[in-house]
């Protein structure tokens, strides 16, 4: 005997029945298990390569021999005589190259907010509108500002939309080896995405508080710094401390144009086949990011609680 079918279960299912269904959806699902299928099969990615005997070896030497400190190879070992080894090569270098990078990430998510602060507003349409912040009814562009938001708006672009590495090859051609070329590429191209949430978080603050302004008599710069600024100021430091995150791990990375930070001793450790160094640098550049996302979580934790 069929169970008896409640009116819940009968709205339910006229629910399920009845519910939006998107074609575009649906066709961007299939033709993304499409690529994926082809670059499977099509492509150089070869699965049975990747188990191979071959491949366990080299697992096994870099594992159980190339790791392994040089003076610990031939002999009996403990993780105490590791720790040493690593707290050495720590002082060092290590720890020099460590405050290089966390140098090189400080300065350029300070340039990148500088810059960003700026573009944000010039890029928030309700701030180039000719009645900044007001309804829909009154926003409407003079030349002047329509070509100030589409200039910002296109400035951000073009800094977002060049990798680091693109900008820090261009740069190191330019000034030549230092660690500006490094600092640069990274404010530059984070100055372009702070810019961007910058702008959006402008563009979506609630406009009554800072019509109020307006009506009142406030200018347009007036409105934006002491009206907006504030109001958005929680929504940009989540932002802020975001981009630090990846600006400490890319940091690391763009030491390998030559900076003295831990990218250049990744590299170095690397072109000489010294693994068992390149391990420890590559343990204190994870610590570092560790840390850095430890405090960033920390700050945005508390900036969503004082929301």
């Amino acid at each position: 005997m069929n169970a008896q079918r409640t009116p819940e279960r009968v709205d339910i299912d006229h629910l399920r029945r009845t519910r939006p269904r998107s074609r575009l959806l649906r066709f961007s699902l299939v033709a993304w298990a499409g690529l994926v299928l082809y670059a499977w099969l099509g492509g150089d990615i070869h699965v049975d390569d990747f188990f191979s005997a071959r491949r366990a070896e080299n697992l096994a030497r870099f594992a159980h021999v190339d790791v392994v400190p040089f003076a610990l190879r031939e002999v009996d070992w403990s993780l105490f005589d590791y720790a040493d080894f690593a707290l050495g090569l720590a002082r060092d270098r290590g720890f020099e190259g460590l405050l290089a990078t966390f140098a090189i990430s400080v300065l350029a998510i300070a340039l990148a907010a500088v810059g960003a602060l700026g573009l944000a507003f010039l890029a928030a349409r309700n701030v180039t509108s000719s009645a900044p912040f007001g309804d829909s009814t009154e926003q409407h562009k003079t030349p002047t500002w329509a070509i100030a938001c589409a200039m910002a708006r296109g400035a951000l672009v073009l800094l977002r939309a060049i990798p680091e590495y693109v900008w820090a090859f261009l740069l190191l051609a330019m000034l030549g080896p230092s660690a500006w070329p490094a600092v640069l590429a990274l404010a530059i191209h984070n100055a372009g995405i702070l810019g961007k949430l910058g702008a959006e978080t402008v563009e979506n603050l609630d406009p009554r508080p800072l019509a109020a302004w307006r009506g009142a008599g406030g200018s347009r710069a007036q409105i934006a710094w002491l009206g907006a600024l504030p109001l958005a100021a929680n929504r940009f430091l989540l932002y802020f401390f975001y981009r630090f995150e990846t600006c400490v791990r890319e940091a690391t990375v763009l030491g390998m144009l030559g900076v003295v930070s831990l990218g250049y001793w990744i590299q170095d450790s690397r072109s000489k086949q010294f693994y068992d160094e390149m391990i420890v640098f590559v343990a204190l550049g994870a610590a570092l990011v560790l840390a850095a996302d430890f405090t960033s979580a920390l700050v945005r934790r508390a900036l969503r609680r004082a929301n």
